[in-house]
């Protein structure tokens, strides 16, 4: 519209005088428009700006789109109940608004508190035990008795939780039955797990920091899966035999609280069983079975049906991730998808109309897409249109959704839409002009390998892009197993690159995650050979372009992306030049053995495989420069693996840098940040002489 402050003026005069109004569509007004949000199944609240800046809530009918001021002012403050941790200690606020109380005095560190269903009871762990206190009384429980500074429950190993649960879960390893009578909870005994040391350098005498850490190989940390009855105060443990070398993690309540669901796979990782377990006498019983000759992943997002009739599994049975409905005896429903792309996850299921919602990428495998099928398999719809990436927000009823999307060319747009995903009408869009000066231009398609792998990519153009002048080139990499970074969304705003005359470019590898299982299992007892001979096809396809100048090839990453320079200055030295290795693992020898042994085995199943992986390898053919920066107390990737491969490099004669970043761990923040930034803006700039530009 020619006066969208006209129009906004006009809205507030109707809604303050009682009278209602159509939103029209808000071309360039994304950031006038506040969250938009569901009242009910046919009406939302959205945020709007008046031209003096003030939070105007209209209450908009979706499928007229008229609108009036809404009762609820914008800011509302709602009380629910919860527990916070708060200096050491754990606060209860029971929703009232009154001020949170105490429910520990203990020189213990009270982590994860979780409220139980009910919100009767709260269970924590301290010092390695798991407690539950009874939120009505406060009298606390202890539910076990033997967590040590080697024996944790409910409290993960490291390994468990870099690399199994998760750095969201905090550690917890506990999780409350639907009906709060009992907590199941892993124990970990992590003293067959060999000792790691980390030496603080800012300590007069050296500050030691052990960590049990497993490399490849090693021994694992013992596991056993406990049932605690919060009102008996005893525990069931589950009936599996402890010394046998395997995985326990994931389990799942079933609705009515009668039996646990439990993942287990095994050292190799490439077969997966589920068990139920009766929580009362820790008996199991198999319902699930899953074998692939390379590796099978813990089923993270399964999705368990309320009406207590089964659950709903996402798995690579077909070479690409496909939804299956099984019940709790493990038999087969139905198969809900069948498509050649990958399905992402489950985000709603209406079991009441037998609907399943779903997120996929659609034959596009750099998009994203929302779905629906019936719970029988039938009458799938796609209900998001437009190439790009979408977010959708499901009305309470499912009887419309609002899509949040953008694309490699599309600017951001929000549309409502119904429940077969026809569009009602457009509630926002952005409409840009593109000002070479202030925006970037991105340029998305793919790159054929001589084996038939059509791999996605981006070139990023600077500012002021002429085709006429050479310009220096940084691939932004990250390269790990199913660890795809291109997606299509839009972007204008330059980054230093951009704005210093280099070109970034993205390109991701067949191992990705963009061509299902069949691309994955590449990288099977073949870390960095296929990502690097895929990124080197990058280069070639960069080198026949006018504007590029192969003499300033560039690569950084960090962590795996790390490894990818590193391996992309030494293995493929002669395709990049230049490159900033941060955080890096140099030998897979060296990294933790859950990770490692997924695509690797173990080193002696797999010796060559991990020779043909190792930055060391390959160091003697480093011939461009190569900055290498690693955090002192990195638990995660050791300095060990920088300063191996440092030696190495020192014993050839190479010539390279290296910075230390004492105390900092996978990452560091505050002055140090800034440190590594500016020392890595400095090496750009020196080594693409860019200076004289």
């Amino acid at each position: 519209m020619k006066n969208k402050t006209l129009i906004y003026a006009l809205i507030l005069l109707f809604a303050s005088t009682g009278f209602s109004t159509t939103l029209p569509a808000q071309r360039g007004m994304m950031r006038r428009s506040g969250q938009i949000r569901w009242e009910d199944d046919t009406h939302y609240l959205q945020t709007i700006k008046d031209k003096k800046g003030n939070n105007v809530l209209m209450r908009v009918d979706a499928l007229t789109g008229k609108a009036k001021k809404a009762k609820t002012p914008p800011a509302v403050t709602r009380h629910r109940v919860m527990v916070t941790s708060r200096d050491g200690n754990l606060f209860y606020s029971d929703g009232s608004g009154a001020p949170a109380r105490a429910i520990t005095a203990n020189p213990g560190i009270e982590r994860n508190p979780r409220l139980s269903p009910d919100q009767k009871h709260v269970a924590f762990t301290r010092n390695h035990d798991l407690y539950v206190i009874d939120l009505e009384t406060n009298l606390e429980h202890r539910l076990t008795t033997d967590g040590s500074d080697l024996v944790y429950n409910g409290y993960a190993s490291w390994v468990y939780y870099e690399e199994i649960l998760g750095r969201g879960s905090r550690y917890a390893a506990f999780w409350w039955s639907p009906d709060s009578k009992k907590v199941a909870f892993l124990r970990f005994d992590d003293s067959p797990v060999p000792l790691f040391v980390l030496m603080r350098a800012d300590s007069l005498h050296g500050a030691p920091e052990f960590t049990r850490y497993p490399y490849p190989g090693d021994a694992n940390p013992v596991v056993k899966l406990g049932i605690a009855d919060v009102n008996k105060g005893t525990v069931a443990w589950a009936h599996f035999d402890e010394h046998v070398d395997q995985y326990i993690a994931w389990p799942s309540w079933r609705p009515d609280s009668k039996e646990l669901l439990i993942q287990v796979l095994n050292r190799d990782q490439n077969h997966m069983q589920f068990f139920m377990v009766n929580p009362g006498s820790g008996q199991v019983r198999k319902i699930y079975d899953e074998q692939r000759k390379t590796w099978v992943d813990f089923f993270e997002d399964l999705y368990v049906l309320k009406n207590g009739s089964g659950f709903i599994l996402r798995s690579y049975r077909t070479d690409f991730e496909n939804l299956y409905y099984y019940n709790w005896d493990g038999q087969l429903q139905a198969q809900l998808t069948d498509v050649d792309w990958r399905v992402n996850r489950v985000i709603r299921v209406d079991e009441e109309k037998g609907i399943v919602y779903f997120t996929g990428r659609g034959p596009e495998s750099t998009e994203n897409h929302s779905y629906r099928v019936n719970i029988d398999g039938s009458d799938m719809v796609q209900l998001t249109k437009g190439a790009g990436s979408h977010r959708i927000n499901l009305s309470p009823g499912g009887s419309c959704l609002i899509d949040q999307w953008s694309g490699f060319t599309q600017p951001p747009r929000t549309e409502l839409r119904n429940s077969n995903g026809k569009l009602i009408r457009v509630i926002n869009e952005t409409q840009f002009k593109f000002d070479p000066a202030k925006n970037i231009r991105r340029k998305y398609f793919r790159i054929m390998t001589p084996d038939g792998f059509n791999l996605p990519a981006v070139i990023t153009y600077p500012l002021n892009f002429d085709p006429a002048k050479k310009y220096p080139v940084i691939f932004t990499i990250y390269g790990g197993p199913d660890a795809g970074g291109i997606r299509s969304s839009f972007s204008s705003s330059p980054g230093w690159y951009a704005r210093h005359g280099i070109i970034t470019f993205q390109i991701d590898h067949r191992a990705s995650g963009h061509f299902g299982k069949k691309g994955l299992d590449y990288m099977w007892r073949n870390l960095g050979k296929w990502e690097m001979l895929d990124y080197e096809e990058g280069v070639k396809w960069l080198r026949k372009q006018p504007y590029v100048d192969a003499t300033r090839m560039g690569i950084t990453g960090g962590s795996y992306g790390g490894y990818t320079t590193c391996m992309a200055l030494t293995s493929g030295a002669g395709y990049w030049t230049h490159g900033i290795a941060s955080s890096s693992v140099t030998s897979w020898r060296m990294y933790d053995d859950i990770y490692t042994e997924r695509y690797m085995d173990t080193p002696a199943q797999n010796p060559e495989g991990y020779k043909a992986g190792s930055v060391m390898t390959y160091a003697k053919n480093l011939k461009g420069k190569l900055l290498i920066l690693h955090g002192e107390m990195d638990d995660n990737v050791h300095m060990q693996n920088s300063l191996q491969l440092v030696s190495k490099l020192e014993d050839l004669g190479k010539d390279f840098q290296f910075m230390i970043y004492p105390n900092g761990r996978h990452g560091w923040g505050g002055a140090k940040s800034i440190h590594s930034r500016n020392l890595s803006h400095a090496f750009w700039i020196r080594e693409f002489h860019l200076e004289n530009q």
